[in-house]
């Protein structure tokens, strides 16, 4: 066993070495010139116009199916949850594509008019009258579904969206910051200003499609509340490509997935070898001289994966130290690199099941303001069923200022940690806040449904049932609660990959951000079908019928809190296993955050 002053020595060693290879700079490279704030009237224009044109079209999408295209709840729940997570998956295939081929510029540009075909599509078929079924008759009559052609033209309007979505999202962050110089100070507080602005810009978006685009579609015209998305998109398209002359263009350097395919390759071919007592000393170590992430030390996990960088009689080596062959030896770094993407997967696995909670917050917390008393105070005004969303919003928004000013400086003079708590904690604390959201949401549910069948009701929602007395506001406190949650967690998560992926894969770790929702996406779906599948001859009746009031949504609610209790203890093992990615300046703090 060697020491830890002696390992950490060897760590410092191997970190002075591979910094003076990164030292190496190509003297004909190209200056960049960057244009800084200059480009931002033209990012964070197109960023707000975007937002407004995608989040106006979809997040009424949910009544627009059910009211105009007739299709059941759970059909229309299903195809908004296999959108959401084609969507999110998405990014990671467009994030391989930006690094490989084409780069953010283009990748954006395709995108955003992809976007804008699908928001326009999507309006066609409310404003005209062939692609979408014809109205509904008199009370208690069959409602006409939609025909072949009408679902195939509705379908290409939503798998556009889905390739102009996929696209734009895990690239405009990283595009937005490459029109600042990272090593100036201005440039440093630009990208950070740049940040800030990002998510006012979503936030704001947000906002007004789930309150002004919405009441328009819901209370004066599906054609005219789907036009103003689609004219924003058009907007937006505009305003990105008249920047274009003044852009920073960074090309497409290759991706660096290869170099993860490298290491499993090298090592399943290398896995007869005996493993090294010290393997720190004895692995390949080259750096290239363009080298632009981090040193890792040596860690102890994963060790099967260390064959890949053992030198053996057979590799051959080039006279600067890189190996002649990468599809034969890999460096000691491209090892830890992978090391680090295999310890985040058990946590984006956790994490992907924690927003199944957070799904039913936009999906049947929706069918349940439906069936509730809308009306504010004793005016006529009532509150769009889709709007009822903004309340998470609001929660997340209003909580964020707290946790940073408030808390943070709190808790960082009880643990002395720079954040306060440890990302993972930050995470941990949401998930177990989606657990109480689930149980209030069941309980509320069912209060709803006892007020619907003991005391008078106040009209008729269509075909759904008779509404709830209870008013509508009773479902604020589990959307609060789903906003809070996702203000310690989806942050902290975005965070999290920031800081453990290698510095060229951050595309991909904003893309896998996503794929966690679409993830959950998916299983939800799957959930919802399963449920409804064994409930229908159960002697409760079915689960999640039209009628919520002829179900029990709040059993659904308890089983998914459940779900959510098993995931929370899973995380909390892997969170105990985990070693965060620890770079050179820090190595002798390895490990010493408690989880």
């Amino acid at each position: 066993m060697v020491s830890s002053r002696t390992r950490k020595n060897l760590h410092s060693q191997t970190s002075t070495e591979m910094e003076r290879a990164a030292m190496a700079v190509d003297k004909d490279e190209p200056k960049i010139k960057y244009r800084g704030w200059k480009a931002m009237p033209f990012i964070i224009g197109n960023e707000t116009f975007e937002k407004l044109g995608i989040i106006g079209t979809l997040s009424n999408l949910l009544i627009y199916l059910t009211s105009i295209f007739h299709m059941k709840s759970i059909t229309a729940a299903t195809i908004i949850n296999v959108f959401s997570g084609t969507t999110n998956f998405g990014t990671f295939v467009a994030a391989f594509l930006c690094d490989s081929y084409f780069g953010r510029y283009n990748t954006l540009g395709f995108s955003i008019i992809a976007c804008f075909l699908g928001s326009l599509v999507i309006q066609l078929t409310a404003a005209i009258p062939k692609l979408h079924p014809p109205p509904c008759g008199k009370e208690g009559s069959i409602c006409e579904g939609a025909n072949a052609g009408q679902l195939a033209f509705l379908m290409m309007g939503l798998v556009l969206l889905i390739i102009g979505a996929g696209g734009i999202r895990p690239c405009n962050l990283a595009f937005g910051a490459d029109q600042f110089n990272p090593k100036s100070e201005s440039g440093k507080r630009g990208i950070d200003s740049f940040f800030n602005w990002y998510f006012f810009t979503f936030t704001f978006a947000q906002m007004v499609s789930l309150t002004v685009v919405v009441y328009i579609q819901s209370n004066v015209s599906w054609s005219v509340g789907l036009a103003i998305p689609a004219a924003l998109m058009l907007l937006g398209t505009i305003v990105f490509f008249m920047g274009s002359k003044i852009y920073v263009k960074v090309k497409a350097t290759g991706s660096p997935m290869t170099s993860v395919v490298q290491v499993i390759a090298v090592a399943i071919k290398k896995r007869r070898l005996r493993p090294l007592k010290q393997p720190w000393l004895s692995l390949h170590s080259f750096i290239p001289q363009k080298f632009v992430n981090s040193k890792l030390p040596y860690t102890d996990q994963f060790r099967f994966l260390d064959k890949a960088a053992m030198v053996t009689p057979q590799d051959q080596i080039n006279p600067d130290g890189s190996s002649a062959n990468p599809w034969k030896l890999c460096s000691m770094q491209q090892v830890e690199e992978v090391k680090c993407l295999l310890r985040v997967i058990p946590i984006w696995v956790a994490a992907g099941m924690y927003y199944t909670a957070i799904i039913q917050q936009m999906t049947y917390a929706v069918f349940q303001a439906l069936q509730t008393d809308r009306r504010i105070g004793s005016s006529n005004f009532e509150i769009p069923a889709a709007s009822f969303v903004v309340f998470l919003m609001l929660s997340m928004t209003m909580f964020i200022p707290i946790y940073d000013r408030l808390l943070v400086p709190f808790l960082r003079r009880i643990t002395g940690k720079e954040g306060g708590i440890t990302l993972l904690q930050r995470m941990g604390t949401g998930m177990f806040i989606s657990i109480l959201c689930m149980l209030t949401s069941a309980i509320v549910e069912e209060r709803r449904r006892t007020i619907a069948f003991t005391k008078p009701t106040i009209g008729v929602a269509d075909r759904r049932g008779a509404i709830s007395s209870m008013p509508g506001l009773w479902l604020v406190p589990q959307l609060a609660l789903a906003g809070l949650a996702e203000a310690f967690t989806a942050i902290g998560q975005v965070e999290f990959y920031y800081k453990q992926f290698p510095e060229n894969m951050r595309s991909i770790a904003g893309s896998l951000y996503y794929c966690g929702i679409g993830f959950s996406s998916y299983v939800s779906s799957l959930l919802i079908s399963i449920v409804h599948q064994t409930t229908g001859g159960a002697s409760t009746g079915n689960w999640l019928p039209e009628d919520l009031n002829k179900g029990r949504l709040d059993y659904f609610y308890y089983m998914i809190a459940a779900l959510a209790v098993i995931n929370f203890g899973y995380f909390l093992l892997c969170s105990s296993w985990y070693q965060y990615k620890v770079a050179k300046s820090d190595t002798s703090e390895v490990n010493e955050e408690s989880r």
